[in-house]
């Protein structure tokens, strides 16, 4: 097993990308320690993991929330006193809402950048103390967005640019302790958000998007971008740091990812 005795933090682990790395995860040998904002998801998905076998801890977690953070962290302190991996994978993309820059209200530009890059700071600040020991793997999550922009989504935008530069960051500062820090730079994956993004969208053409813009002609799934986070956890990705790796069907090598 590829994470066998491992203690992995893993945030938005009870829905989408999150939730499928919770179930890889743990299938791998990992303790997952669980962090959503969605306790009545935290509460199916734990009980799913022991119906399955596998030890977890979840915890209603809204990481925007210093204090939040902070309660979730003694709870897992309670558990471990090592975290060997910390998968942040919660984010939000507020479509509709989200738009050029100055049509963004104050609001939602806060809370974009509150869950996407500071919850990011808090939960990795937060397990940094848990992972020096020991050394470990963070993985941070960006996307297309990130590598490319994306119209109409300056916040979104700017927050996957800024998960970019904060690994490579994180990758230089801390990889003296053996903190291995990557990047998923994942689009096209088929998650709920997603679907209520585009699919739901009338003027969005599925099939027209898959032929011209994906090369590989297909969405991607949560179950592949779960497997590139639990390879990068692994030993086997062991001098592996600073890499954004963008698990997108090449999409970004195609050219226009928003044709």
């Amino acid at each position: 097993m590829m994470l066998k005795n491992k203690y992995i933090v893993i945030t938005g682990a009870a829905g989408g990308i999150g939730l499928a790395a919770s179930r890889r995860f743990a299938e791998e040998g990992a303790f997952v320690l669980g962090l959503d904002v969605n306790e009545a998801a935290c509460a199916a998905a734990a009980a799913e993991l022991k119906a399955k076998g596998f030890d977890s801890l979840f915890v209603q977690t809204d990481i925007s929330s210093e204090q939040s953070v902070a309660a979730a962290f003694a709870k897992i302190a309670a558990v471990t006193d090592r975290i060997d991996g910390v998968y942040n994978n919660a984010s939000v993309f507020l479509d509709g809402r989200d738009g050029p820059l100055g049509n963004i209200a104050p609001n939602i530009w806060d809370r974009i950048i509150g869950i996407n890059l500071t919850g990011t700071y808090l939960v990795t600040r937060a397990a940094l103390p848990f992972m020096t020991a020991n050394g470990g793997s963070i993985i941070n999550t960006a996307s297309s967005a990130g590598v490319t922009g994306i119209p109409e989504c300056a916040a979104y935008t700017a927050t996957k640019g800024a998960m970019i530069s904060l690994t490579r960051s994180l990758a230089v500062d801390y990889g003296k302790y053996n903190i291995r820090t990557n990047c998923i730079a994942p689009a096209a994956i088929l998650t709920e958000m997603v679907k209520q993004s585009n699919l739901n969208n009338p003027a969005f053409n599925n099939e027209k998007f898959l032929e011209m813009v994906t090369p590989i002609r297909r969405w991607g799934t949560p179950e592949d971008i779960a497997a590139i986070a639990c390879w990068l956890c692994s030993d086997d990705a062991s001098y592996v740091n600073g890499a954004i790796i963008r698990a997108d069907g090449g999409i970004t090598t195609n050219g226009d990812v928003n044709r």
